[in-house]
C-alpha cells in the first residue's frame, strides 16, 4: 500500500466516522446537554422563585407576630382594666357593706339606749312609788298606782 492511498482510506474513514457520529451519536448528546442546562436552569429559577417566597414568608411572618403582639397587648390592657373595674367593684362594696353594718350599728345603738331608757323609766317610777309609799306609809291601790306610773313614764 502506498502512503497516499491509505491517507486517502483513513481520511474517508475518518469522514464516515465523523458524518456517523455527527448523524447518530452527536444529536442525542446535545439533546441531553440540553435538557440538562433545562434542568439546571429550571432548578435555578426554582431556587430563586423559593428564596424570594421565603422573603415573603418570613415579612408575612413578622408582620403575623407583630399582630400577635399587639392583640397581646390588648388582651393585657383589658385585663388591667377589668381588673381595675373589680378592684374598684369591691372597694364599692367594701363600702357599702361598712355602711350598711354601721347603719345597723347605730339603729342597735340607738334601740338599745331606747330600752335603756324604758327600763330606767320603769326603775324610776318604781322607786318613786315606793319612795312615795314610804314616805306616805301606806300604799295606793293599784289602779292609782298603774295611772300614776303611765304619767311618770309619759313625763320621763
Amino acid at each position: 500500500m502506498n502512503i497516499n492511498a491509505t491517507l486517502i482510506y483513513q481520511s474517508i474513514a475518518m469522514l464516515i466516522f465523523v458524518w456517523f457520529c455527527m448523524k447518530f451519536l452527536w444529536p442525542p448528546l446535545i439533546k441531553a446537554l440540553d435538557e440538562r442546562r433545562e434542568r439546571i436552569a429550571e432548578g435555578l429559577a426554582a431556587s430563586d422563585k423559593a428564596e424570594k417566597e421565603l422573603e415573603a414568608a418570613k415579612v408575612t411572618v413578622d408582620q403575623q407576630i407583630n399582630e400577635a403582639r399587639e392583640k397581646a397587648g390588648e388582651i393585657v390592657d383589658k385585663a388591667h382594666e377589668r381588673h381595675s373595674q373589680i378592684v374598684d367593684q369591691a372597694k364599692d362594696d367594701a363600702v357599702a357593706e361598712r355602711q350598711r353594718q354601721v347603719a345597723a350599728a347605730e339603729a342597735d345603738i340607738v334601740q338599745s339606749a331606747n330600752q335603756a331608757r324604758e327600763e330606767l323609766r320603769s326603775d324610776v317610777a318604781s322607786l318613786a312609788v315606793l319612795g312615795a309609799a314610804k314616805i306616805l306609809e301606806k300604799e295606793v291601790d293599784s289602779q292609782t298606782h298603774r295611772e300614776l306610773l303611765d304619767k311618770l313614764i309619759a313625763e320621763i
